[in-house]
């Protein structure tokens, strides 16, 4: 019998679902496009918590394997809809599965109390106001609200919910866009084993 074969290296799924073809992305030299792991990519810079904290993005999976979700924006209906479901998610139900639910925003740590309260999300939530990370990952920016169906989660149509956002802009304590509405999110499943031994 011959010797084990070594396994192929996984790559991670990075491709963002659009309705319409996308421009050729312009690689970041500094990104995982430059033989890096996408987690190793993004795991030295920071993100805030709630109360402007830095911690190392890489510290939030170092440890245990983290479903991290990237906001649009936290004014963006769609995605306070599907946050309000995460939030649904119950806490022992992560514990068992040892795994952390991360949601990353794109705005000043200031919004997130408030899009906590508003949306009833109390697993970990950070924001990353330069945009570093999402940048680092190659996500798009565009105003296109990307579809692939209809999804249970987002319960508005665009003109209710871009009222009610455009509401709580004009209503809210910090008049803002709680970060650039341009910005698309995704999402990234992440662990121990996504950094190089």
């Amino acid at each position: 019998m011959q010797g084990a074969m070594a396994a192929p290296s996984v790559v991670p799924v990075t491709r963002q679902i659009s309705g319409r073809a996308a421009p050729a992305a312009v690689p970041d030299p500094s990104g995982p496009e430059s033989g890096q792991s996408l987690a190793a990519a993004v795991a030295d810079l920071p993100v805030l918590d709630a109360s402007g904290r830095r911690v190392l993005f890489g510290a939030l999976f170092r440890e245990r394997r983290a479903v991290v979700v990237f906001v649009r924006h936290f004014l963006c209906y769609i995605c306070k809809e599907y946050v309000e479901d995460l939030a649904k998610i119950p806490k022992s139900f992560l514990q068992e599965a040892n795994v952390t639910l991360i949601v990353i925003g794109q705005s000043s740590y200031h919004h997130i109390e408030p899009f906590c309260k508003l949306t009833g999300y109390s697993h970990e939530i950070y924001v990353d106001p330069e945009r570093e990370i999402y940048k680092r990952l190659g996500m798009k920016r565009g105003e296109e609200i990307a579809s692939s169906g209809q999804s249970p989660h987002i319960k508005s149509n665009i003109l209710t919910g871009s009222i009610r956002s455009l509401w709580r802009a004009v209503t809210g304590p910090l008049f803002d866009f709680q970060g650039d509405p341009a910005q698309q999110g995704g999402t990234l499943i992440l662990g121990p084993d996504s950094f190089p031994i």
